[in-house]
């Protein structure tokens, strides 16, 4: 046989131990805060003009004269 197939170690040998790896697993939980936002409510007046139509009446009297054409009797009714 060959020496190729001959292992020349025999002895076992003591593990080596490494630092260990990290892995991080994160968890995140949500934490409410109050965050405030102020509303200002103005209330603003104004004086707004608005028309109020008023009707004022005014009479008056014309005096036209005498009446063409009109009959006798329709201008002295009345007056028998």
């Amino acid at each position: 046989m060959s020496n190729c197939h001959h292992n020349p170690c025999n002895t076992k040998l003591d593990p080596v131990m490494l630092d260990p790896t990290q892995v991080y697993q994160d968890f995140y939980y949500p934490q409410e805060y109050e965050v405030i936002h102020t509303v200002e409510v103005i209330r603003r007046h104004h004086c707004v003009p608005c028309p109020k139509h008023v009707h004022v009446v005014v009479e008056r009297d014309v005096n036209m004269g005498l009446m063409r054409g009109a009959t006798r009797g329709s201008r002295t009714r009345g007056r028998r």
